[in-house]
């Protein structure tokens, strides 16, 4: 059979071709399509679906049809590549697997939890390292789930723990944590069995005001936490965590008034600020710069203030100890290492706001009000020197740029710059703590004593006698009007 002819106007296209195939039976002839080898590669390569086999004889009879135009052929073409695609996502078979889904993992129930119920309002230390502590007290709830469980043991403990972020040797758990127990209770002596329900244990503590507060800064950290744990008879333990904030909030102080001189110029620096700052809030600085003019016969020299920068700085120091092992890395036990960190936790630049006056006497005078605060988000740290070898202090630093100027006496008001100029540093302790608030030390809210109560009053006759006695003498008459007493 001769291949079948395409339209004058069309492109020349792929046509199959039939050829004559002699069969075992002479009489009869078998007509063979002959297939491009891509195609027939693909067919073998893989076993069809039944459904994928029906429209891939579909495209076949497609392909068979070349009268059906260029259009209808690439389509089938295009088909049989997706169906491969898809087969070989999914399988030979051409269905999806679905993923063995594995059992939901149910974490074990204990018989029993723990939880603490603080009573006492927050630990403050209200003043310096003299302070009288803080007190805090609460109760240790034991929740029973099962029917009842039995217990060996109940103990609770209360710790500091220092954490050195730049240890002797940074692989070392001794070098980099120290732990100290300051309190331990052990509410339980026997085993006891626990019913159904809540059970209550108090405590209560004084921490000492010697202990630092609860610190988080670049080179350590301390903190406290309350750990309890409870043992079964079945060695099962119950344990908690309770971690315990600790502050310091030191009283409020008179302004403070300090004085900078600057040699070799007569300039003076009066500065009057709070010693004592908080995290949140701002305070204000009053400023005031004397000798600012230097009077001669015909002319006069003074200084004008172009720029006044003010930043507070955090200083932090730590003493890094080595444990026993890594002791002949410092020189020996009972050494260690220092670091520093400085940081800056709020500035600004001020250039205008300030009032001169140069017809003073005196030397004239220059002063401003501005204020002062720490940047929010910066997570300050409070003021603390711990026995740990941890300290943190904070300096407010006010830097003033100043430019000499010239003027003759006759025409004081055209001054003409001399080109000098001077940065004036100087700097001023501030300390950082917690507001106090209206709370009040632990010492001053319990009742006085038994033995300070002071003597009582005596007490007063139910009944009145009248007087019998003699008679009283009458004061003379002078007396009488010198008090006011007339007939």
């Amino acid at each position: 059979m001769a291949a079948l002819s395409s339209p004058a106007n069309s492109p020349p296209t792929w046509q199959p071709q039939f050829t004559h195939k002699p069969a075992s039976n002479p009489s009869t002839q078998q007509v063979m399509p002959i297939m491009p080898s891509r195609i027939l590669s693909f067919r073998r390569s893989h076993l069809p679906s039944p459904r994928d086999h029906k429209l891939q004889t579909d495209h076949l009879e497609n392909f068979a049809d070349i009268d059906t135009g260029d259009q209808r052929r690439h389509a089938a073409a295009m088909d049989l590549f997706h169906f491969a695609s898809r087969d070989k996502r999914q399988g030979t078979s051409g269905h999806s697997t679905p993923k063995a889904k594995g059992s939901p993992k149910v974490a074990p129930t204990k018989a029993a939890k723990l939880e603490i119920e603080m009573e006492s309002p927050p630990c403050v230390f209200y003043g310096g390292s003299n302070s009288s502590g803080a007190l805090f007290s609460g109760q240790l709830k034991i929740i029973v789930t099962d029917p009842e469980v039995r217990l060996t043991s109940i103990n609770m403990e209360c710790k500091a723990n220092t954490v050195t972020k730049k240890p002797v040797h940074k692989d070392c758990p001794d070098c980099i944590n120290r732990v100290s127990s300051l309190k331990s209770w052990n509410f339980i002596t026997e085993p006891t069995t626990y019913s159904r329900g809540t059970h209550h244990l108090p405590f209560s503590y004084l921490l000492p005001g010697h202990l630092p507060a609860t610190t988080h800064s670049s080179l350590a950290n301390i903190d406290y936490a309350l750990e309890a744990k409870a043992v079964t008879t079945l060695a099962d333990t119950i344990a908690l965590h309770y971690p315990l904030r600790v502050q310091r909030a030191l009283q409020p102080s008179p302004d403070k008034q300090s004085v900078r001189v600057f040699p070799p110029t007569n300039l003076t620096v009066n500065v009057i600020h709070t010693p004592i700052i908080h995290p949140i809030g701002s305070f204000l600085v009053q400023f005031r710069m004397n000798g600012v003019v230097n009077k001669e016969r015909d002319a006069q020299t003074r200084w004008r203030i172009r720029k006044l920068d003010w930043r507070i700085d955090e200083h932090t120091r730590n003493i890094s100890p080595a444990c026993p092992k890594h002791a002949h890395k410092v020189g020996g036990e009972g050494k260690g290492q220092q670091h520093e960190d400085i940081r800056m936790i709020g500035s600004d630049a001020i250039k205008k706001g300030w009032k001169t006056d140069f017809d003073m006497e005196g030397g004239g005078q220059i002063e401003m009000e501005f204020p002062a605060q720490i940047r929010p988000g910066c997570n300050p740290v409070c003021d603390v020197d711990s026995p740990t070898g941890l300290m943190t202090t904070h300096s407010l630093i006010i830097e003033i740029i100043v430019a000499e100027e010239h003027a003759k006496n006759t025409s004081i008001r055209h001054a003409v710059p001399t080109g000098a100029a001077r940065v004036l540093r100087t700097q001023f302790k501030v300390m950082l703590t917690e507001r106090g608030g209206l709370g009040v030390s632990w010492d001053e809210e319990i009742p006085p004593m038994y033995e300070d109560v002071p003597v009582s009053p005596p007490g007063y006759g139910t009944t009145v006698t009248d007087y019998f006695g003699e008679d009283l003498p009458v004061p003379p008459e002078e007396d009488l009007e010198h008090m006011g007493i007339r007939d």
